[in-house]
């Protein structure tokens, strides 16, 4: 995923935390994110299962509830 989409998935997850429209639970399920810049992301729920996550910056990101089976 480029930082566009990557952009775009976490703002209408956001949404989709806050019950707004446009919402939608994040869906990165092997998603390669080697070196994504994740840095205080809210993934509270997202669904990361099997995403490539090597190198991805999670400093202060929000995991409460993410699936990480085998991220």
């Amino acid at each position: 995923m480029n930082k566009r989409e990557i952009s775009e998935m976490l703002k209408k997850h956001e949404n989709w935390i806050h019950d707004k429209d446009g919402g939608e639970r994040a869906n990165l399920r092997g998603a390669d994110l080697r070196e994504a810049d994740l840095r205080e992301a809210d993934l509270r729920e997202a669904d990361l299962r099997w995403a490539d996550l090597i190198g991805a910056d999670l400093r202060g990101a929000d995991l409460i509830r993410a699936d990480l089976i085998g991220a």
